[in-house]
């Protein structure tokens, strides 16, 4: 009866520890899982916010071009060695121009009589942005823009065809 006894109180013992074992598994897995969980939330939310500034400034730059999408209204030009796209308009019997470029790691616009003598430096940030190029074949009348968020994220690219070419 004794060693009965005794059995049973192993037979106890093995079963409060397999569960506290099974316990610590349990708890040991969901730690790990919310960890898990909150770093892919953390990377789910790093490229939304990339992207939301990618798309917001190729909106942004394409909406421009297509607001001034008039003959010869559209140019790209070079600015002090940095390159910069040129919307140019008239107003009360005077021509202004919008200055579309990258300083200093954001997207820049300056709008400015022409030879008013302002710089980019007087030009306005619009959002955070690495670089910002632009080709316009002429043949095709066809505007390739490409700009990049970020200096390691994808560059995206962006093609216009201006109509008023035509």
């Amino acid at each position: 009866m004794k060693q009965r006894n005794n059995s049973l109180k192993e037979t106890g013992k093995m079963s409060i520890l397999f569960s506290l074992l099974l316990l610590f598994v349990f708890v040991l897995s969901a730690m790990f899982l919310v960890l898990i969980g909150s770093q892919v939330y953390d990377n789910i939310q790093q490229q939304n916010r990339s992207s939301f500034y990618s798309d917001t400034a190729s909106n942004y730059i394409a909406n421009k071009i297509r607001q001034f999408d008039s003959m010869d209204s559209i140019q790209i030009r070079e600015e002090n060695g940095q390159e910069l796209l040129v919307l140019t308009s008239q107003h009360n019997n005077q021509t202004f121009e919008t200055w579309i470029y990258v300083k200093n790691g954001f997207l820049m616009e300056l709008y400015t009589p022409i030879n008013s003598g302002l710089t980019l430096e007087d030009g306005l940030p619009l959002l955070p942005c690495h670089s910002l190029s632009f080709s316009l074949d002429t043949k095709t009348h066809l505007l390739t823009i490409q700009l990049q968020q970020q200096k390691h994220t994808p560059v995206y690219s962006l093609n216009l065809l201006l109509r008023s070419t035509h």
